[in-house]
């Protein structure tokens, strides 16, 4: 799921040092442990739900069209809910009323039809957008106090405590599709009849059913939802009832205590800031809008919208149409967890050294590098037959996914940094609205397209973002050669 986060006017932490006790450092480093420990615990449930909803509810493509619930009322809860929320509830109660709002969608597993997974799907984004408002405003709160404590400066803070955050944030992928493989492989395969009456293995059955159709008649590029028949394919067919009730209530639970850690173990913000004379800001709503589409008269921004799109669409493929197509088609449900796991370690551990190598191997290596990456995976998808022999190969491609998926999420943000040096709230308001809206795209078609042409809708989306973003390397190092020149006081930035 695309991460949407709220940038806020400067939050001023308490002026008076002496009110920090000696073992304050100390309690600001477990709250941040404790915000990162229970937000692993509640996104390791929604991750794990969310990455079988493509296969699970593929009836009338349910799951999908819940998918794309999401991350629509995401996009407009980010920009009318999150400061009206965070005003009436606080920042942390906000947090707790947020992981409440994602517990339908689990409930709905127990009974998942129309009317109740796209308002339970609606609700998780409603919460979705003052959630991540809360947790990046009080990281940044929490930073500066630490900062004003140790002496620290807050630039060194900000990233030590975001990092630790969003370790704990990528293993949630981990445990989640850890856990749903686990039960969804337990157990014997279902039995059934066979021509003579005798119980046969249903993959048995599958193994002749395939060598008799051709899997690359099934699978792959050629899969197509809307044709599907999945009679001709077992893999296809919902796992037991009780699987997904077994799954759903760990999930259940895990939002649960999400939600109570949060509630328990959480320090007010109280503790760090006084609320006098306004010192406590946040950008109201109707102005993020107003400077969200006052921005897109930059050229430098309108240039970035196809890659920002093609981040969200890439996101959504791996995590509706990989999971459908290839994974569950080609070697079982099952498996879709450990499959999903190798691309949260490759993604997390990218993460957190990519924005470190730039400043060795800089930016537009990185970016061709991904652009290389990504193109090949692409490639390799369109040709490739799924099948359960070719097991590796469904970990290499989701691994270098997640590898290619850190690369533009790290370097695309860095070049908004750059770029709009002032203008950050309008930057990336703009670029969490680009990126959900290419996600709902790519949810919205799923279910009518065959698998060959998202490939290609993916390609095109990669080809346009490169030449833009060729563009703006180009007319930015024209600028800094012009100021240069002037010479004027210019910031250089890392080729």
């Amino acid at each position: 799921m695309p991460t949407i986060n709220a940038e806020f006017e400067p939050v001023r932490t308490d002026e008076n040092e002496d009110e920090f006790k000696p073992g304050e450092k100390l309690r600001i480093w477990k709250n941040v442990l404790v915000l990162g420990f229970a937000f692993m615990l509640h996104f390791t449930a929604f991750w794990g739900a969310s990455n079988l909803q493509s296969s699970v509810n593929a009836d009338e493509a349910l799951g999908t069209f819940t998918l794309a619930a999401i991350y629509s009322s995401l996009i407009i809860s980010n920009i009318f809910l999150s400061s009206f929320v965070i005003d009436i509830m606080t920042i942390k109660w906000t947090m707790c009323y947020a992981f409440i709002t994602y517990m339908p969608f689990i409930g709905a597993q127990f009974y998942p039809k129309f009317y109740t997974m796209i308002p339970a799907g609606l609700a998780v984004g409603l919460g979705g957008g003052p959630l991540w408002c809360a947790k990046c405003t009080y990281l940044t709160i929490i930073s500066r106090a630490y900062s004003k404590i140790t002496g620290v400066p807050s630039e060194i803070i900000y990233p030590r405590f975001f990092g630790i955050f969003f370790m704990f944030y990528a293993m949630s992928q981990v445990w989640g599709n850890l856990i749903s493989s686990a039960v969804l492989s337990s157990g014997e395969p279902a039995p059934i009849l066979s021509d003579n009456g005798t119980l046969q293995n249903i993959t048995s059955v599958f193994t002749e059913t395939l060598s008799e159709l051709g899997s690359d008649e099934i699978c792959g590029a050629k899969f197509c939802l809307a044709e599907l028949n999945k009679t001709a394919n077992p893999n296809l067919q919902k796992p037991q009832d009780s699987k997904i009730r077994l799954i759903s209530g760990i999930y259940l639970v895990c939002m649960l205590l999400a939600s109570l850690i949060i509630g328990i173990g959480l320090d007010s913000m109280k503790r760090y800031t006084k609320r006098k004379n306004g010192d406590t800001i946040r950008i109201s709503s109707w102005k993020l809008l107003a400077v969200t589409c006052k921005h897109l008269r930059n050229p430098f921004q309108l240039l970035l919208l196809p890659i920002m799109m093609f981040i969200g669409a890439e996101q959504a493929f791996i995590a509706a149409d990989y999971t459908v197509a290839y994974v569950t088609c080609g070697w079982g449900v099952e498996n879709i967890g450990f499959v999903m796991i190798c691309f949260g370690v490759c993604n997390g551990i990218a993460s957190t050294f990519i924005g470190g190598l730039s400043r060795i191997f800089g930016r537009k290596f990185f970016i061709s590098l991904g652009f290389i990456l990504h193109l090949s995976l692409i490639v390799v998808l369109h040709f490739w037959m799924p099948g359960s022999k070719s097991r590796l190969v469904y970990f290499a491609i989701s691994g270098f996914w997640g590898f290619s998926d850190a690369i533009w999420l790290v370097q695309i943000h860095s070049l908004n940094s750059i770029l709009f040096q002032g203008k950050e709230e309008a930057a990336y308001s703009n670029f969490r609205l680009w990126e959900s809206l290419g996600s709902v795209i790519t949810y919205a078609y799923g279910p009518f397209l065959c698998t060959h042409l998202k490939l290609y809708w993916l390609i095109f989306l990669l080809f346009i973002g490169i030449i833009c973003y060729s563009v703006i390397e180009h007319k930015h190092s024209r600028k800094e050669k012009e100021e240069s020149l002037k010479g004027t006081k210019f910031t250089p930035i890392k080729n």
